[in-house]
């Protein structure tokens, strides 16, 4: 029994599919397979019951699931507490952050963070704030990048920055002369948002309550990403509302408004497990982040927070 295999069987537990519980280890399906195999083979018992789909564990699967939960956590806490008085974060971490956070996030503090960091391996994924914080529980996770907060007794956030939303169009006139727009300005034609699942999504609805009640709209168009949303307000198919580090080139300018203050904005935060006890990590992505994130979402201090659920 190896705590690879302990890993395997949360995993495949968590997606209830070898193919993406495979990816979500980073290894093969036909490993991850014949590894839980070896497992059930070695401990005379059956884990998952393959004839239900999807897969679901046996009676004494979900025991012994639990109790690999536990000692992946335990052993987790023996390493970070065992290295934890190196000079440098060694070893190999992992790291959940949402799609509409990594692309704009990542470029902006990764490579300086390695740089500074050269003894620390990153695995980075992006997933939907809901995978994170399922991950984090159970221990295939260890640190996250999210919007919060969470609300969840079991993780710790360490806020970066309050991240300012925009209204993005393809002709600013549409809503008035001013270059301030009022969250009373909006109005329910051709909005376009994310599909369901990204809390941005739900953000920009929160933003938007008051004005999307309306059922009788003209055109409707939901997407995984933000670009794909720009591109098509640039062909002037609607609006939508952006944040404001995706705003990474000056040509966008044209199509951007700020909210007036108080500033609707999204609190983006590292997350951990609260046994987590890796603080140098925790530290040293804290200080990159803010060492390289852009001086406009340093210095918000008259907003509105906007919450994702």
């Amino acid at each position: 029994m190896t705590l690879q295999q302990l890993k395997y069987i949360v995993a495949l537990d968590h997606k209830r599919h070898y193919i993406k519980a495979a990816e979500e280890c980073f290894v093969t399906q036909p490993t991850l397979t014949i590894q839980v195999k070896k497992l059930e083979e070695e401990i005379g018992t059956i884990i998952f019951d393959r004839n239900t789909i999807p897969l679901t564990p046996t009676p004494i699967g979900k025991i012994l699931i639990a109790k690999a939960k536990s000692i992946l956590r335990e052993a987790n806490e023996f390493n970070e507490i065992a290295y934890s008085n190196t000079s440098g974060i060694t070893g190999q971490y992992t790291l959940g952050i949402i799609p509409t956070i990594a692309p704009y996030l990542l470029p902006l503090f990764l490579e300086s963070f390695l740089k500074n960091n050269p003894l620390t391996k990153l695995i980075i994924k992006e997933m939907q704030t809901e995978f994170i914080i399922n991950a984090l529980h159970n221990g295939t996770l260890d640190i996250g990048i999210v919007s919060t907060p969470l609300e969840d007794k079991m993780i710790r956030e360490i806020n970066l920055y309050q991240e300012p939303f925009l209204l993005y169009c393809k002709n600013k006139e549409a809503f008035g002369s001013s270059e301030i727009v009022n969250q009373d300005d909006l109005t329910p034609d051709n909005l376009l948002i994310l599909e369901e699942g990204h809390c941005f999504r739900n953000q920009v609805l929160n933003i938007c309550k008051d004005s999307v009640k309306s059922k009788n709209k003209s055109f409707l168009f939901e997407s995984g990403s933000i670009q794909t949303i720009k591109n098509l307000v640039k062909a002037d198919l609607g609006y939508t509302l952006v944040p404001e580090l995706s705003i990474t080139d000056k040509s966008e300018q044209q199509h951007i408004k700020h909210f007036k203050d108080p500033k609707p904005t999204r609190e983006v935060s590292i997350v951990v497990n609260k046994n987590f006890t890796k603080e140098k990590l925790i530290e040293n992505l804290l200080l990159e982040i803010k060492n390289n994130i852009p001086e406009q979402v340093k210095e918000i201090n008259n907003y509105i927070k906007v919450r994702w659920k």
